[in-house]
C-alpha cells in the first residue's frame, strides 16, 4: 500500500458518521446492508449518507452492488487488512515476531504491567 492510499483511508474515516458506517458494515460481513437498514441502524436521515457512502466507495473501503432499486453496501476487508499490514510492516524495526505478544496488551496498558 502506498502512503497515499492509506491517507486516503483515513481521510475517509475521519467523520464519525462514516466510521460507524463502516464499523456497522463489518459488523455484518459478507451481507452488507442496503442503505435504508444502514440509515434505520444508524438513526440517521437517508438524504445525508450519500455524501458518506460516495466518500468511502472512493476510497475503496465500501463496495456497492445495484439491487434492483436497492444499492447494496460492504465493507471491503481486504482493503483494511492491508492498511493494517501498512502500518505495522515495521514493526519492532522489521522484526515482527519480537512484537508476537504486544496484540494481547489491553489498549492503555504497557507490555510491562503484562508480566
Amino acid at each position: 500500500m502506498q502512503q497515499t492510499a492509506a491517507l486516503a483511508i483515513f481521510e475517509s474515516l475521519s467523520s464519525a458518521v462514516r466510521l460507524d458506517i463502516y464499523r456497522l458494515l463489518v459488523k455484518r460481513g459478507t451481507e452488507g446492508m442496503v442503505a435504508g437498514e444502514i440509515a434505520t441502524e444508524l438513526q440517521l436521515p437517508p438524504a445525508n449518507l450519500s455524501f458518506h457512502f460516495k466518500a468511502l466507495v472512493q476510497s475503496g473501503l465500501l463496495t456497492v452492488e445495484q439491487e434492483g432499486r436497492f444499492q447494496r453496501y460492504r465493507a471491503h476487508m481486504p482493503l483494511m487488512l492491508d492498511l493494517i499490514d501498512y502500518l505495522v510492516k515495521e514493526c519492532c524495526d522489521g522484526h515482527p515476531e519480537q512484537c508476537a505478544g504486544l496484540c494481547d496488551v489491553p489498549v492503555g496498558a504497557s507490555p510491562a504491567d503484562q508480566a
